[in-house]
């Protein structure tokens, strides 16, 4: 046996990679820059403007445009008006906001992190929050590093302060589209609002304080799912971030006087990486911390203007093309239209119809039906069966309106409204607008034509003013034969 073979050694160490702070570089210049900017500013002021947009939706109603009302138990949105069993509604739109979303990365890959995601827009303000104090990259990273004294100390209260008025402003924002916005606003300011509203601004805007101000990259590394599932999305004619090493390689600094004969056109300047949110190296190939947000095209596209170059070292564009121009080849061979995109563009028909068809002829009157379990049924003395129901109408429309209720399925059925009529076969019943009313009723039928211990009995509702009519079939129980 040998005896000088070592144990191995054991303990020590972590096996977790320590998190380092990146400080993005800030891009003066350049399209993705100027497109972030942009619909940055379309996002935020859409998102605190849109709850002050009003809708007139007749006496007694929200004028709220886009108003979740969790009091009234309702949802607007322009001239849509949500109840609380259309929640289907919100399932059809959430499937519809996924198969756009795979619709986008089909098309263009990361898109939506790179330039709408909630993150990515908040993080980009809360680091220009961080540059208008401090300064730039260098300048950020000396000051973490710097010792702390009364001019740091001071600095760092102006950017915590800044976040903080962020954050607020987005705990509040998000907080107007579940009430009147101008009355919340004013009890917000005048710290009249109720404790539950100043708890729901904490709890959003501290997460947009945690996310946007420390989490920043974590959030799209570890704890966003999409990162994880993207490639699923993508394929050869999918625009993404691409680092064209067949022209950059091999990379080396630029020096005056030197040409670029016998070598790649990348000069190693790292600028690609110091402007990149989440601290990658393009160079490297596509990561899952790619956000596409396109900031090392312009980067890189600076820098090859510099030293006279083409630009186009780093682009956002297919594999089709990045291959192409290896080989040679010119033109786009990009194809937007393909089986991916045809298919998602199908779903996205079908979807944005049925939800549309379903808006467009939903009924404006519904109606619940409870039969009563204890007892099933009562033997009345005269031998008549009696079965007891809750009956809910919902009149979804903003006029009262007038109905006529009736009853089929067994003969000689008479109904008896608790407070009301008794020993009816039909009757007509006053439903306010934008209501619900609730009637406990019995319906006695004779015990020769209960012929089963389940016997189908329909409730025939009928609007009278347009003669629309819903029938609502439930059991009737009586005893066993």
């Amino acid at each position: 046996m040998n005896q000088d073979v070592k144990a191995p050694k054991t303990g020590g160490g972590s096996m977790y990679a320590e998190t380092i702070t990146i400080h993005p570089r800030h891009v003066k210049k350049g399209l993705f820059r100027n497109l972030k900017w942009w619909l940055m500013v379309l996002t935020l002021g859409f998102f605190h403007i849109a709850p002050f947009l009003r809708w007139d939706r007749g006496p007694g109603a929200p004028d709220q445009a886009i108003l979740a009302d969790i009091t009234g138990r309702r949802g607007y949105f322009f001239f849509i008006e949500i109840w609380p069993q259309e929640v289907y509604y919100l399932t059809g739109l959430l499937l519809f906001a996924a198969i756009t979303l795979f619709f986008m990365s089909a098309l263009a890959g990361r898109v939506w992190c790179g330039f709408l995601c909630w993150q990515t827009v908040y993080t980009d303000l809360f680091v220009q929050i961080e540059r208008w104090v401090v300064g730039d990259r260098s300048a950020r990273m000396n000051f973490d590093k710097a010792p702390w004294t009364a001019t740091k100390l001071a600095k760092k209260a102006v950017i915590q302060a800044g976040w903080l008025a962020v954050s607020a402003a987005c705990g509040i924002g998000f907080t107007l589209y579940f009430g009147d916005a101008f009355q919340m606003m004013k009890e917000i300011f005048t710290l009249q609002a109720s404790l539950s509203v100043y708890a729901f601004i904490a709890i959003i805007g501290g997460f947009c304080y945690l996310l946007a101000g420390f989490a920043r990259e974590q959030v799209c590394l570890y704890m966003c799912p999409y990162s994880r599932f993207q490639s699923a999305m993508f394929d050869e004619h999918s625009l993404i971030i691409s680092y064209e090493e067949w022209r950059g390689e091999p990379r080396a600094p630029a020096r005056k006087g030197q040409g670029f004969e016998g070598r790649g056109h990348c000069i190693d300047c790292k600028m690609c990486v110091q402007v990149c949110p989440t601290g990658i190296d393009i160079r490297e190939g596509l990561q899952m911390a790619c956000i596409g947000c396109g900031l090392c095209v312009d980067a890189c596209n600076t820098m090859m203007d510099r030293v006279g170059l083409p630009r186009g070292l780093i682009s956002y564009d297919s594999i089709t093309n990045v291959t192409a121009r290896a080989g040679g080849e010119t033109g786009d061979k990009t194809r937007l239209i393909r089986l991916r995109t045809i298919l998602y563009t199908a779903l996205l028909v079908v979807i944005g119809s049925g939800i549309a068809l379903s808006l467009g002829t939903r009924r404006t009157t519904e109606v619940n039906i409870l039969h009563e379990r204890t007892p099933l049924y009562v033997q009345m003395s005269d031998g008549t069966i009696r079965n007891g129901y809750t009956y809910k109408i919902l009149n979804m429309v903003r006029e009262d309106r007038v109905y006529n209720l009736k009853l089929s399925g067994i003969n000689g059925a008479t109904m008896e409204v608790v407070g009301g009529a008794k020993d009816v076969a039909e009757m007509d019943l006053s439903v306010p607008g934008d209501e619900i009313t609730t009637l406990r009723l019995y319906v006695n039928a004779p015990e020769e034509n209960v012929t089963d211990k389940k016997t189908d009995i329909t409730f025939v509702l009928t609007e009278k003013s347009q003669g629309t009519e819903l029938r609502s079939t439930t059991l009737f129980a009586g005893p066993e034969r």
